[in-house]
């Protein structure tokens, strides 16, 4: 099971068990792999451990309820995250979002559902960044489920690997930069492996998102500069929409990556 894949596999088992009381143990369990290698690729993934990721989840969850749920009292919200006390929870709670619970509630200048404090994912990470972290993905796939994908893969990327390493490393930065330079500015781009890269729109008309899918592809056969030489690029680029209702980290990422297969 490769990076990418357990990755997958731990965030939706973290989103099917978000109320229960789960550990990193368990998660690593569910992923057949073990504990420090899950917490490796947390960290390279968004410098965020396991536990911190579920905090930022639930609280996010929490906060959702405290703002659509009025006639709610706090603590059936804390218990129904799995906290036994309001202290906990609000101790939880104050990390994410730098108040407790009852502030959050009465204080109107909270005007995003989400936080955004947390710093852009560096471009070696297995995602990037438009203004949203790891920890936001799930909702953003559930908001825009009608909305397009734009995937993009390099093209015969063994060969520029074969010249060394670097340039491998290079042509994915090159790959990344691309997609980011062609995406909207509420679109959000993350890697789904080691050179495939993934655009969610936030459109649901197709023109556009095969707008960006067409400048991506302009650029084929461009060359990046690797020490004393330029080495050309092409990328593979399509554009694909789910629409479903049910979500899973594995599936999705699955079929993402059977769209760009059926473009090569």
């Amino acid at each position: 099971m490769d990076k990418i894949e357990i990755l997958a596999n731990a965030l939706t088992y973290i989103e099917e068990n978000m109320r229960s009381d789960i550990r990193t143990e368990d998660v690593a369990m569910h992923c057949y792999c073990s504990k420090s290698t899950l917490e490796k690729i947390f960290r390279c993934v968004n410098n965020i451990s396991v536990r911190d990721y579920l905090i930022r989840r639930r609280m996010m969850l929490a906060a959702k309820a405290i703002i659509s749920q009025p006639e709610t009292g706090l603590m059936e919200i804390a218990l129904n995250f799995g906290y036994s006390t309001n202290e906990s929870f609000s101790r939880a709670f104050k990390s994410v979002w730098n108040c407790n619970p009852s502030e959050f509630r009465s204080n109107s200048r909270f005007t995003e559902l989400y936080p955004r404090k947390y710093p852009p994912v560096q471009s070696g990470g297995a995602w990037m960044k438009k203004n949203v972290d790891i920890s936001e993905l799930y909702e953003l796939f559930k908001n825009r489920k009608n909305c397009y994908f734009v995937c993009g893969d390099i093209k015969s990327l063994i060969p520029i690997n074969e010249i060394s390493r670097k340039a491998g490393d290079l042509a994915i930065l090159e790959a990344m930069n691309r997609m980011e330079r062609e995406a909207g500015d509420e679109d959000v781009v993350f890697r789904i492996g080691g050179d495939e890269f993934v655009i969610l729109t936030d459109s649901e008309d197709i023109s556009y998102a095969e707008g960006i899918c067409e400048r991506i592809k302009s650029y084929n056969g461009q060359s990046f500069a690797y020490e004393d030489r330029q080495i050309p690029m092409t990328m593979y680029a399509t554009v694909v929409k789910f629409g479903e209702g049910t979500l899973k980290y594995r599936d999705l990422f699955e079929k993402l990556h059977t769209a760009i297969d059926k473009s090569k």
